[in-house]
């Protein structure tokens, strides 16, 4: 059976951009579309002072936000197959195990009812920092979303050879007919932790260099192997979640790597993607990826290269 690809809706507005998002990237990869609905309407109908009131029930609205999605996600693309769920659960973690089945989860970068200065959603937060798939979180204006730059945007981190993350754009971009721009952010080390550059001779050359040579080691293979991708290299000085914000400006979707660890408890993500979560302006795909057994790090350890707050 096909994984699918899943949307978490709820009746926002952005909840129906993602729900969009959600139904191009099924038609895009041919997979079915789920579109679930989560919220914990029993807990508080056992409440409800007056049960007789003429007005519907928590799980009359869940069902009409998921019949209403159901039909817009046909109307939008006919030939993707859809089916629904509504779950008495708490949306983060019924969408967390929907992911366990899942080839990729979508949600909105706020829910309704969210505070309106918020960034970021919890939930939205949540199962981006926890799923076992990738998850995207859908942020950016509608020509953005519509795929109008014609661009993907990927950085690439210390981990990313032969990466999840890596294989993820270059299918994104292969299937859009997108060029990939590949970033590596690099940055001077600090005087303490080296040696002064006129001794050394290299004045930061060294850093430009390693991280030209990191980004050849993690793309080479998949630009074989995607021969009509159209990839554009690129080593910037500066902040890594710095320079990926400022670039998403221009791309229609932003890939970063999270890693995860066994056993590890609490929301697993590094600052860049954090960061992007929280200011990208466009949509963000977290891939998760797990180091090989045997080579697990101490925690905090993807955080090393970005170290400005």
């Amino acid at each position: 059976m096909e994984r699918p690809v899943v949307a978490g809706v709820d009746g926002s507005e952005t909840g129906l951009a993602a729900l969009d998002w959600a139904v191009d990237e099924a038609e895009r990869y041919a997979l079915p579309l789920r579109i679930v609905h989560a919220s914990l309407w029993e807990r508080y109908e056992g409440v409800q002072t007056d049960p007789a009131a003429d007005r519907p029930t928590g799980q009359d609205e869940a069902e009409d936000i998921v019949a209403a999605a159901a039909e817009r996600a046909r109307l939008r693309a006919p030939g993707v197959a859809v089916t629904t769920a509504v779950l008495p659960e708490d949306p983060a973690g019924a969408l967390l195990r929907e992911a366990e089945g899942a080839a990729l989860v979508v949600v909105g970068n706020r829910g309704r009812g969210e505070f309106t200065g918020l960034l970021l959603g919890s939930v939205s937060l949540v199962v981006a920092a926890r799923s076992s798939c990738p998850v995207v979180v859908v942020r950016g204006d509608r020509y953005t979303r519509d795929a109008g730059h014609g661009r993907v945007l990927l950085g690439i981190g210390e981990h990313d050879v032969d990466s999840p993350a890596v294989r993820f754009a270059f299918r994104e971009a292969a299937l859009r007919d997108a060029e990939l721009d590949v970033v590596r952010a690099w940055r001077r080390p600090s005087p303490r932790h080296t040696g002064h550059p006129l001794l050394t001779g290299e004045a930061g050359g060294g850093d430009e260099r390693r991280a030209s040579d990191l980004l050849d080691k993690a793309l080479d293979a998949l630009a074989r192997e995607h021969p009509h991708v159209r990839v554009r290299r690129v080593t910037v000085e500066g902040a890594p979640h710095r320079v990926l914000v400022q670039r998403s400006a221009a791309a229609d979707l932003l890939v970063v790597g999270a890693r995860r660890r066994d056993g590890l408890v609490g929301l697993e993500l590094g600052r860049v993607a954090h960061r992007a979560l929280h200011h990208a302006e466009c949509p963000v795909a977290i891939v998760p990826q797990y180091p090989p057994r045997g080579q697990e790090e101490p925690e905090g350890v993807e955080d090393t290269e970005d170290t400005e707050g």
